[in-house]
C-alpha cells in the first residue's frame, strides 16, 4: 500500500505536452533566438562578457581561445565546448560578420567552408567595436541575473552601443520558428535611429528606407530586384535575391568571366565544384576550365569561355543553374520583452532606441549617485581643511579611530561618511595646492551633478546624449556600403540565357520542328544537285524553312484557323540533318490541325507604338482573304486564340505582316496572280472570316499557292517556282493593279514540264534562295543569277530534278551576303521587327 501510495498516476498526454512545452520555450528564450535589444544569443553574449571579465580586451596581447572557452564554460555557459568555440569562432569570421566582433588570431577557417584549427592553437581578443557593446556594463546600466549554480551573476542583455541585430543579423532555428535577419550597414542604420530620434518616433518604414537602403552583406555582391527588401523592411518577411559580381575579359583567344563576389553564406570551393560538375555533365556549354585564383588581395574565381560561345549567356546561365545567385529569405523573429515578435525595421530601430534610453537613463542615475556621494565626501574634506588645527587636535587625543570620527561628527556635524574619509585622509592633502585642488574637485562634481539631473529631467537632453553617442560610433566605425543594390531588375528573364543569333526554323510536311543556326548552311551555285538538309521519315518531307532571330516571338498560325505563340529559343536546336520534334509536343494543336503559316516579331509584347500599326493579312486556299490589327494577335495564350473563322472545305494557307500601305499578289496553281492594294479590304475583328481576294478556276484542284506583300516597288521583283525546278523573276509591274476578287493575270506558262506552280516570292538582288524539295534535299542559291524575264513565260531552271524523279516542297528567301552569318541585320532593329519571313 505503501508503495502504491508514493505512485502518482498522470495522463501521458498532458505530460508530453508540457514537457514539451517547457523545452521549446527554453530553446526559443535561452538558445536561438537574439534578444532585440542587443542582437545577441545567450552563448555570444557570453563569450563577450567573459571575456571581458578576463581582461581579454584590445588594447592587452591575445589570450588562447581554449583559455576563453573554459572562462566562459565553467562560469556561464554549461554546453558543449565546440558549441561555445564555433560562437566565438564566427564573431572572428569577416566573411560571416559584417562587423566582426572577436579579433582572432590563426586558423579561423575559411569562406571556402574549411574548419577553423582547434582552440589551443588560435588566440583572440575582443575587437574595438565589441568593447562598444560592453562600455558601461559596470555602471548598473543593466539587469543581471545568477549563472547556472548560483554562485555569479551574469547580464540578461549589454549595453550595447550598436544596433547589432540589425548589423550584423541573425539566425537560428528553435521549435517551431526561426530566425534569418540580414545584416545591414551601421553608418545607414545610425542614420536611421537618428531620423527616427529627431521625428520623435514619428517617420515610417518607408521614411526610414531613405537612410536604410537594404541589407549590406559582408561577402558584398550585389541585390537584384527591391521588391523583396521593400517586403522584408514594412512586414519582417520577404525574399532577397543575391548575385555574384562577376565581370567579363577579353583574351588574345577567347574571353573570361572573373567573378570577385559571391552571395552570403555561399561555400566558394563548393561552388567552383559544383560549376566543374555541370560542365562534366553538360549541363552548360560553352566552360573550358574553372580555376580559383584568389589571394589575400581578395577574391577572383576566372571561367575560361570557349571560343565562339558568348559570355554574357554562359553567365546568366551559371546564374541560374548555381548559387552564383542565391536568395537570402528575411525572418526577423526577435525577443521583445522575452516574447519572439516578428519586428519590422522600425520595430527594431525604435526598441534599439528604446534600449538606449533604458541604458543612458540607468547610467545616468549611476553617475549621479556616485558624484552625489564624492561631493559629499569632499564637502565633509574642505570642512576639515578650513579647521585643521582643530581636526588635527581631535584625532590625537582621540583614544582610537572610531572615536576620532565621533568626536568629529559632533563637532562639525559631519555624517559617519564624511568623519571617516576625514580620519583616512593623508597628511599631503594638508598642503595648499591639495586643498585647491579639493575645492576645484567640488566645483566640477556640482557642474556634474547639475548636468546629470538635466539629463534624468529633460527628455530632449536625453535623447540628444544618445545622438551623439551614436554619432561618435558612426565616425569610428561606419563604412562604404559592400553590397550594390539593382532596382529595376525582378527574376531573371529566359532571354537571357539565349544569345540573340539568327536560326533557320524548319518544319517538315508531318508537323516536326527545329532551329539550325543560319551558319550550317551555304550557298550554291544555280542549277546544283544541293546538300542533305534534313532527314525525315520516308513518307515525310520538309515543307516549310523560315529565318527568324532567337529572341523573336513566332506566331504560329494553324490551317483551321487557330494562333500560337513560341519564344524562337522555346524551339529545340537540331544540326541541319535532324529530322527535329513534333509540333504537337510544344503547342498545343488539335489533332488533325497543321501549322500552315508563321510570322516572327522582335518585339510583340513590349513595342505598343508597333503592334497597334501593323496589321496581319490572312489568305485561304479558296482565295479569302483578311486584314486584322496585330494588337489583337499580342497576347499569348497557351492554348492558342481563333485568328480567323473559316469555312468547312477552306484552310488557311498564308499570313503577312503589313504596315497598312503594302500591294498584295495572290497567286494560284493553275499560274495566274491577281495584284491589288491591300486598303482594298477592310480592317476586321480577330475572328472575322474575311473576304474574297482572288476567284479560282472552275478545276476542282485549283487553289491560292502563296500570297506576297510588296513593301518596295522600285527593288522588289516577283519570284515564281514550279513543281519541276523551273523558276522565273518578274517585274512587279509586269501585273497591272486591279481590284480584288478577280482572276487575275498569267504569272507562268504552266507546261507539263514545269508543273504546276508550288510558290510566289517577292525577292531582290541582295536575297538568297533555298530551295527544298520532297526527299529533303536543300540547296542555296543566287538570286542575283536570275535574270528579270517576261511574265508569261516559261521560266528557267532553278533546281536540277531529272536525276531524282522529285519536286520542289518549299522555297525560302534570306540575305545573300549573310552565307555564315545573320539571316536578318542585326544593326536595325526596326528592320529586323518588319522583316516578314517568307514560306
Amino acid at each position: 500500500m505503501v508503495d502504491q501510495d508514493r505512485i502518482i498516476k498522470i495522463n501521458i498526454e498532458e505530460e508530453m505536452k508540457s514537457a514539451y512545452i517547457d523545452y521549446s520555450m527554453s530553446v526559443i528564450v535561452s538558445r536561438a533566438l537574439p534578444d532585440v535589444r542587443d542582437g545577441f544569443k545567450p552563448v555570444h553574449r557570453r563569450v563577450l562578457f567573459g571575456m571581458n571579465e578576463l581582461g581579454n580586451t584590445s588594447d592587452k596581447p591575445y589570450k588562447k581561445s581554449a583559455r576563453i572557452v573554459g572562462e566562459v564554460l565553467g562560469k556561464y555557459h554549461p554546453h558543449g565546448d565546440s558549441s561555445v568555440y564555433y560562437a566565438m569562432v564566427r564573431m572572428a569570421q569577416k566573411w560571416s560578420l559584417r562587423y566582426p566582433l572577436v579579433d582572432g588570431q590563426g586558423n579561423f577557417g575559411s569562406v571556402d567552408g574549411d574548419s577553423p584549427a582547434a582552440m589551443r592553437y588560435t588566440e583572440a581578443r575582443l575587437s574595438k567595436l565589441a568593447e562598444e557593446m560592453l562600455r558601461d556594463i559596470d555602471k548598473d546600466t543593466v539587469d543581471f541575473q545568477l549563472n547556472f549554480d548560483d554562485t555569479l551573476k551574469e547580464p540578461t542583455v549589454l549595453p550595447t552601443r550598436i544596433p547589432n541585430l540589425l548589423v550584423n543579423g541573425a539566425s537560428g532555428i528553435a521549435v517551431g520558428m526561426a530566425t534569418n535577419m540580414p545584416p545591414h550597414n551601421m553608418s545607414e542604420v545610425i542614420d536611421a535611429c537618428l531620423a527616427y530620434i529627431d521625428a520623435k518616433g514619428e517617420i515610417d518604414v518607408e521614411g526610414l528606407m531613405h537612410y536604410v537602403k537594404a541589407p549590406d552583406f559582408p561577402t558584398g555582391a550585389t541585390i537584384y530586384g527591391y521588391a523583396g527588401v521593400k517586403e522584408a523592411f514594412e512586414t519582417g518577411r520577404g525574399r532577397i535575391i543575391l548575385r555574384g559580381k562577376a565581370e567579363i575579359e577579353a583574351d588574345h583567344s577567347h574571353e573570361k568571366i572573373i567573378i570577385t563576389e559571391i552571395p552570403y553564406l555561399v561555400n566558394k570551393a563548393e561552388l567552383i565544384k559544383y560549376i566543374a560538375d555541370l560542365v562534366n555533365e553538360k549541363r552548360i556549354d560553352g566552360i573550358s576550365n574553372v580555376n580559383d585564383e584568389s589571394d589575400r588581395s581578395g577574391m577572383r574565381i576566372v571561367v575560361d569561355v570557349k571560343r565562339d560561345f558568348n559570355s554574357n549567356v554562359v553567365l546568366n546561365k551559371l546564374y541560374k543553374l548555381t548559387a552564383l545567385q542565391s536568395s537570402f529569405s528575411v525572418n526577423n523573429i526577435a525577443l521583445v520583452n522575452g516574447r519572439p515578435r516578428q519586428l519590422n525595421l522600425k520595430d527594431m530601430i525604435q526598441l534599439f532606441v528604446e534600449h538606449r534610453k533604458e541604458v543612458v537613463t540607468r547610467r545616468t542615475r549611476f553617475e549621479l549617485k556616485k558624484a552625489e556621494e564624492r561631493a559629499h565626501i569632499l564637502e565633509g574634506l574642505i570642512i576639515a581643511s578650513d579647521n585643521i588645527d582643530e581636526v588635527i587636535a581631535i584625532i590625537k587625543s582621540s583614544a582610537n579611530p572610531q572615536d576620532a570620527i565621533n568626536r568629529l561628527m559632533e563637532r562639525f556635524q559631519l555624517s559617519e561618511i564624511q568623519s571617516r574619509a576625514i580620519v583616512e585622509m593623508r597628511l599631503r592633502q594638508l598642503t595648499g595646492l591639495e586643498q585647491e585642488k579639493l575645492r576645484a574637485e567640488y566645483e566640477e562634481i556640482e557642474k556634474l551633478i547639475a548636468r546629470l539631473k538635466e539629463i534624468l529631467e529633460n527628455e530632449d537632453i536625453c535623447m540628444q546624449v544618445i545622438k551623439d553617442e551614436l554619432a561618435e560610433i558612426k565616425d569610428k566605425y561606419g563604412d562604404e556600403r559592400k553590397t550594390d543594390i539593382v532596382y529595376a531588375s525582378e527574376e531573371l528573364n529566359p532571354e537571357d540565357f539565349y544569345a540573340d543569333d539568327e536560326m533557320i526554323i524548319t518544319i517538315s510536311h508531318l508537323g516536326y520542328i527545329k532551329r539550325t543556326p543560319l551558319s550550317e548552311f551555304r550557298a550554291q551555285a544555280r542549277g546544283g544537285v544541293g546538300a542533305k538538309g534534313s532527314e525525315t521519315r520516308d513518307e515525310d518531307f520538309v515543307e516549310y524553312i523560315y529565318p527568324a532571330s532567337m529572341h523573336a516571338t513566332m506566331l504560329f498560325f494553324t490551317a483551321r484557323g487557330k494562333c500560337y505563340w513560341l519564344k524562337v529559343f522555346e524551339i529545340p536546336e537540331g544540326a541541319k540533318n535532324t529530322k527535329g520534334r513534333a509540333i504537337q509536343n510544344l503547342l498545343n494543336i488539335e489533332s488533325g490541325d497543321s501549322v500552315n503559316a508563321f510570322i516572327r516579331i522582335k518585339n510583340l509584347t513590349s513595342d505598343v507604338e508597333f503592334i497597334n500599326s501593323h496589321y496581319l493579312l490572312f489568305c485561304t486556299k479558296k482565295g479569302v482573304i483578311k486584314k486584322t490589327l496585330l494588337e489583337a494577335y499580342s497576347r499569348p495564350r497557351q492554348n492558342g486564340v481563333n485568328a480567323i473563322t473559316l469555312h468547312e472545305d477552306d484552310g488557311l494557307i498564308q499570313v503577312r505582316l503589313t504596315n497598312g500601305n503594302n500591294e498584295v499578289l495572290i497567286a494560284n496553281r493553275n499560274g495566274r496572280a491577281i495584284r491589288f492594294h491591300e486598303n482594298a479590304v477592310r480592317v476586321m475583328g480577330r475572328t472575322a472570316a474575311g473576304v474574297i481576294g482572288m476567284r479560282l478556276d472552275d478545276d476542282p484542284e485549283d487553289e491560292v499557292v502563296g500570297m506576297v506583300c510588296v513593301k518596295d516597288k522600285e527593288k522588289e521583283t516577283i519570284l515564281v517556282v514550279s513543281e519541276q525546278g523551273y523558276g522565273k523573276r518578274s517585274s512587279i509591274d509586269d501585273y497591272r493593279i486591279t481590284n480584288r476578287g478577280g482572276k487575275g493575270v498569267k504569272t507562268l506558262n504552266i507546261t507539263e514540264k514545269t508543273g504546276k506552280l508550288v510558290g510566289i516570292k517577292t525577292v531582290t538582288d541582295e536575297n538568297d534562295l533555298m530551295i527544298i524539295n520532297k526527299s529533303g534535299i536543300t540547296i542555296r542559291m543566287k538570286v542575283a543569277d536570275l535574270h528579270i524575264i517576261g511574265r508569261a513565260t516559261q521560266g528557267v531552271r532553278l533546281i536540277n530534278l531529272e536525276k531524282r524523279n522529285d519536286e520542289i516542297a518549299s522555297v525560302c528567301k534570306v540575305m545573300s551576303d549573310l552565307d555564315e552569318e545573320e539571316a536578318i541585320n542585326p544593326e536595325n532593329p526596326e528592320e529586323n521587327k518588319e522583316e516578314n519571313p517568307e514560306e
